[in-house]
């Protein structure tokens, strides 16, 4: 079983600490499609907060446009009390390459993904 297929395993995982161990495993497989569909479930996790803010900041550490678009899709489907714990996330991983990954964005073909990548780019400023 490939890294990536062991992490897929964990997203499932009834325990809090499984599921936020699958996002930090996950994050590095973020171009990966079925990797990227369960991030983006992690990110949205609706029984535990820490799954949500550990996924951000694992996604936010890798700070490629392949992670950043994960997490502006999350961002995009977010709630406030979501947002508020990706935000957390974001900004805990003190990431000074995001602003570039989320310009990159700017022209996604997914209206959700621009529009989360201009969140996420309000929160961390232009650091670059």
């Amino acid at each position: 079983m490939s890294a990536w297929e062991a992490g897929l395993a964990a997203a499932s995982s009834p325990s809090w600490e499984g599921r936020a161990r699958a996002g930090r495993d996950l994050a590095a497989f973020a171009e990966v499609p079925e990797a990227a569909e369960a991030l983006v479930r992690l990110l949205l996790d609706a029984e535990d907060t820490a799954v949500t803010r550990r996924t951000a900041e694992a996604l936010a550490r890798v700070g490629s446009v392949a992670a950043v678009r994960v997490l502006a899709r999350a961002v995009a489907g977010a709630d406030d009390g979501q947002a508020d714990w990706l935000e957390t996330g974001v900004l805990d991983a003190e990431a000074p390459d995001l602003a570039a990954a989320c310009a990159a964005l700017a022209w996604d073909r997914e209206e959700a993904v621009r529009r989360g990548a201009a969140e996420v780019m309000v929160w961390v400023g232009d650091r670059s």
